[in-house]
């Protein structure tokens, strides 16, 4: 973080840098313009008919070539120093980034089948982003087979996606009126609040829409017992439609961060019906990959520093624990105070009557030593 810090402080001052210098260039260039076309005014008027210049308008050229020459050389000079500046960035990515990062990595990581993983991994995130064209071009060249039955709801959700960011709420409705059983099942709000918003745009027409809202509210009768508080202010705001909602102690009801939460409900709730992640698998792994990549770095130097490489050899496992943060944490950890091991599937961890909990191998040689 701080090497990024570093880059990004040399960064600043090039762009304070080119600011800098657009405004003298702008500056310079309108004041020269000013001076040659005041200049033109004054030959045109004291032109003789015989069209020779006197000796004090020779002289007056002579000192405006100077000073356009002068002028054009101290940009010059002041875009040489940008040179300079620019090249300081350059410089200071090479000192605090290693360009060489194939220190750190597997030989045979990518076989054929962990290939056609990564593969697939790529095709979903295109998928998630809306970017149909590139996925399909990535399965054509890979050789992927990907079925339309696993393009389908992506293409749907990045669909309603985009018609939810410019305010359009239909879709997203239509959606979750279809899938109101397993939403209300997972206890989601997603569809109250596609209503709520709805009816927010309906009060924002003023006393022309009252009577369209109030038989929207009928809308509202499912959710009645889970949000109660929230159809109360709801119906609340229609008393004050005649002075305009912006007007009156509902204002609050037009704030525009709710279109942005509204995407990140639907985004959320859409990924958990298909059994899908939040978050892309490749863009996460991609991060815990950027913070870890410092650490592997420095470890492998010392290692190669110290002709210790036995200590690295295991393919799927690091030799120093790196911390990325509790936003990569998904699945918890737990270590068997007993055997001082970490669970797996095979040896799960086991609650005992006594609220304790241990690792089921524990647990088989306690029973085997009749404790």
């Amino acid at each position: 973080m701080d090497q990024c810090v570093t880059v990004e402080r040399e960064l600043e001052k090039v762009l304070q840098k080119f600011s800098g210098y657009g405004q003298l260039c702008e500056r310079s260039l309108e004041d020269l313009i000013q001076y040659a076309g005041g200049l033109r005014r004054e030959i045109l008027q004291t032109e003789n008919q015989d069209g020779d210049l006197s000796g004090t308008i020779s002289l007056v050229m002579t000192q405006c070539c100077k000073r356009i020459k002068d002028t054009v050389q101290k940009l010059a000079s002041e875009h040489k120093d940008i040179h300079s500046s620019v090249s300081r960035v350059g410089k200071a990515i090479d000192k605090n980034f290693d360009s060489d990062i194939s220190s750190v990595g597997i030989d045979g990581c990518w076989q054929t089948e962990s290939q056609r993983i990564l593969n697939e991994v790529m095709v979903e995130h295109f998928f998630r982003q809306g970017m149909l064209d590139v996925a399909e071009e990535l399965c054509q060249e890979s050789g992927l087979s990907i079925d339309q039955s696993q393009k389908e709801p992506f293409v749907e959700l990045n669909r309603i996606l985009e018609a939810l960011k410019v305010r359009v709420l239909r879709p997203a409705l239509e959606w979750a009126v279809s899938n109101r059983e397993m939403l209300m099942a997972q206890n989601s709000s997603l569809e109250f609040k596609l209503h709520r918003l709805y009816f927010i745009s309906l009060l924002m027409g003023g006393t022309a829409n009252q009577r369209e809202a109030l038989q929207y509210a009928k809308n509202f009768q499912p959710f009645a017992l889970n949000h109660q508080k929230d159809i109360q202010v709801l119906m609340g705001s229609l008393v004050y439609l005649r002075q305009g909602i912006e007007n009156s102690p509902y204002v609050h009801l037009l704030d525009a961060n709710q279109w942005a939460d509204i995407c990140d409900i639907f985004t959320r709730d859409a990924c958990a019906l298909l059994g899908l992640s939040v978050e892309s698998p490749l863009s996460v792994s991609f991060s815990a990959g950027c913070v870890a990549l410092p650490a592997l770095i420095n470890i492998k130097a010392v290692i190669e520093q110290r002709q210790c490489t036995g200590v690295w050899n295991q393919k799927d496992e690091l030799p120093i624990e790196v911390d990325l943060g509790k936003k990569c944490w998904y699945h918890s950890i737990f270590a068997c105070p007993i055997l001082r091991q970490q669970t797996t599937d095979n040896n799960p961890p086991m609650k005992l009557v006594c609220g304790h909990i241990i690792s089921r191998d524990a647990l088989n040689k306690m029973f085997n030593g009749s404790k």
